[in-house]
Formats: C-alpha cells, structure tokens, sequence
C-alpha cells in the first residue's frame, strides 16, 4: 500500500501538470500574460513554510478599470504526500519548494486579462497560490530527525498569503472568487468560508471548485484507496484540527471523511460552484483503477483510450459517474446558490485552460461553454445555473478523450515505473522545467 500511495501523489502532480502547470496551447493565439513571482516576506514570522522551509508564494496580475476592487484567487494543485518519505521527495521539487518554482506564471482561461478570452473576469486582480504543502494548503505541523525538517505547513501559508493581500487592496474587495483546480480545487472547498471571513460583510463572496470532487470511491478491486489515501494524509500533516468542525462532528469517528468535498459540501455557507468531469481523468485512474487495483494491466488499453473499454469497464466507468451525481443529488436539488457544470469529457481541470474554459471548441452543455456558465453563476443572469450532461459517448463538443499525456507515468527514478502505461517523456519533461 505505501508503494501505491507514493505512486498516487507523484502521479497526481503530474496529472495536474499536464492540464494546468504548462503554457497550455491558445487556440486564439493569444499567448497568455506571464506574470512575476512575490515570495511572501512575512511568511516567516507565522511559521509559514513550504515543505522544505522556503517561503511561500504568490502570482498576483493587477485589475483595471471597473475590475479594480474585484479579486479572483486560484488554488494550484499538484496531487498530495502521505508519508515522510513521500513528502520528503517533494520537498525536492517545485511541489515542495519555491526554490526550485519557476518565476513567472503563465495566466489564461479564467485568469485571462483578454475580455474575449476571459469576458467577466478578464480585468479582476487575479492571484495564482503556488502550492509547496502537500495537503491542499491544510496542514499544520512539522517532523523532524535532528537533521533535517519537513514542513506541513499549509493552513499556515493560506493564511500568510491572505494577511499579505489584504493591504494590497484584498480587505476593500467589492467582489471575489475563490477557485482552484485538481489539489487546489479541493482547496477551494477546504477554505471557502474561511475566505468569506476575511473579507468586508458587503462583499459578494463565491466559490469555485474546477477538479476537486474527489469521490470516496471504492475501486475495481473493491478497495477504499483514496479514502486510506487521505486518512493517512490527515495524520500525517495535522490536517483535522483546521476541517470544518461541524463535518467533523458529524463523522465521528472518522473526521478524515472531511477531507472528501461530499462529505463537507453541505457544510459549506458561502455560495459554491461545481466544476468537474463526471469521468474525471486522475480519478478514473488513481480513484476507480488505481495501479494496485489491477497489478495485470488489464485496463492499460482502457485507460489509454475510452473507445477501446469492453462492456465490463465501460460499465464501471458508468457507475462512477452515477456515484458521483448521486455525492451531489442533495446539493443540485437544495441548494438555491450553487451551481454546476458536470461534463463527460475525459478530462481533468478546465477552467486554467483556454481550450476547454472559452474557445470556439471548448466543451458544451446545452450550448453553454463553461465561462458562460459560470459567469450567469457568478452575476446571477440565470435562475437555476446548474448543467448535467448526458452519459458519454453522447456529448460530441468533447474533442480529447483521454489524451495520451494523461496515462500513468512517474518521474524517472519513482518506483514501479515500467509497469505503468506511456506518455513518460511529457511527464518527465515537465517535472525538470
């Protein structure tokens, strides 16, 4: 099991890197706006680390004109550690370390400053959180062996970004969206009544999770493995004490239970919206076919390409998506703020992307792109802003099922490597960029 809790946290970083870490291709050619660094000097002084005792870091693009006091703060994701040795590994990478972070951010999709690539957030301040925790910016302890020290520091960093924000113009917000996509998408569910709290009682405060409905599954193997995942998580890095309180209540004694987003949702007081694949591409490999869950490889060529599943598999994947709407039956029926974007593409993270968040073939529900969607969400011009799509194969506006840079690979010294599909070099590429 430690063997496949380290594969799924070096796999989920890269997962994530493909989709949302790389300067994505923009179908408008438009390039996309690179923007700086800031290293959070304050950090310091409230025990704020990344795991390996750098400071913590922020992208922060300014607004303009009618967007000046609006603020959009995206999570960045990148998987999770569970274990000291695991977590060791990333502290020696940019997951872990802003030492080894590139500089300079590439902003597109929903943090675009093109009004036709980006139409209702385009001249917000936009904000991108880099992640160096390892546990969706929760976490609040450290180990140590005399020698060295690994920082679980991530609750800590949340809020040493959001105290340096606030004199920057955060603490006069008018509007704000807090979003986050993969790792940060979970996040974002972690943290969003907590951001309502730091801001004025005039703000119009919302929340949007883009890949973070991680689903307590059980696997093809009949296994809890996301579920082991996080518990381990949550001990590890000290993450119970700073989960809702009154999740945690209600699921003991498992309170690791609320570490999964359909376990807190209801939970959740500020206004929420819902963006995810119903056949999400990390979860359907890491949550319903994890490598342990199928040791022979029977999966590999289902995995590589939906079209080659046989009846048994796509059945699978079809009771996936039905667990995952039956997690959000209660909110789509309830909730009279929230909103929802449910797509069958094969996908993971579709908002940082300009392909796929607003581009002549983005993806489609009714029509409706998914920065139309959320927009309508966002400035209430619709009543009920909630789309479900129809079970796959039937959506023809999803143009990459399961590309080949979404199959499982590793680093190239992780454990296991060869006995995990292709697509290794755009992994390995990206984790030395």
């Amino acid at each position: 099991m430690k063997t496949t809790t380290r594969l799924l946290d070096l796999t989920a970083a890269m997962v994530l890197l493909v989709y949302a870490g790389l300067s994505p291709p923009i179908v408008s050619g438009d390039p996309g706006r690179r923007v700086s660094m800031t290293l959070v000097r304050g950090a310091a002084a409230l025990g704020a680390f990344c795991l390996d005792g750098s400071l913590p870091a922020y992208h922060l693009d300014r607004g303009f004109g009618a967007g000046s006091d609006n603020w959009l703060l995206q999570f960045e994701g990148g998987g999770w550690c569970n274990d000291v040795p695991s977590c060791r590994d990333r502290s020696k990478t940019h997951r872990g370390s802003t030492r080894f972070m590139t500089k300079t951010a590439v902003f597109t999709g929903i943090l675009s400053n093109n009004a036709s690539l980006n139409p209702d957030f385009y001249n917000w301040n936009k904000v991108r959180l880099r992640y160096c925790d390892g546990a969706s910016f929760a976490g609040d302890t450290q180990v140590g062996n005399g020698t060295s020290m690994l920082y679980f520091r991530g609750q800590r960093i949340w809020n040493a970004i959001i105290l340096d924000l606030l004199p920057k113009g955060l603490a006069k917000a008018d509007k704000a969206l807090l979003t986050g996509c993969s790792a940060g998408g979970l996040s974002t569910f972690l943290h969003c009544d907590n951001f309502t709290s730091y801001l004025p009682k005039t703000a119009d405060v919302k929340c949007m999770s883009d890949a973070g409905f991680f689903l307590d599954a059980i696997d093809v193997a009949s296994n809890r493995t996301m579920r082991h995942f996080y518990n381990q998580l949550v001990s590890l890095q000290g993450v119970q004490k700073n989960l809702d309180p009154n999740c945690t209540r209600a699921f003991y004694p498992e309170p690791s239970l609320c570490f999964f987003p359909q376990y807190a949702l209801r939970f959740i007081k500020t206004p929420m919206f819902i963006l995810n694949s119903a056949y999400d591409v990390f979860q359907f490999h890491h949550g319903l076919v994890p490598p342990s869950a199928d040791p022979t490889g029977r999966w590999n060529r289902c995995k590589l390409n939906v079209t080659a599943c046989n009846p048994h598999q796509l059945d699978a994947l079809q009771g996936f998506r039905t667990d995952m709407l039956g997690a959000l039956m209660n909110f789509f029926r309830n909730s009279t703020r929230g909103g929802m974007f449910i797509n069958s593409c094969f996908d993971h993270c579709q908002s940082a992307l300009q392909e796929t968040w607003l581009s002549p073939t983005s993806p489609r529900i009714h029509n409706m792109t998914i920065a139309n969607t959320v927009g309508d969400w966002y400035f209430g011009r619709g009543e009920d802003v909630k789309e479900i799509d129809c079970p796959y194969p039937c959506d023809k506006t999803c143009h990459n099922l399961i590309p080949a840079s979404t199959t499982d690979s590793l680093a190239p010294n992780a454990p296991d490597r060869k006995s995990l599909g292709t697509g290794s070099q755009v992994f390995q590429n990206d984790l030395i960029s």
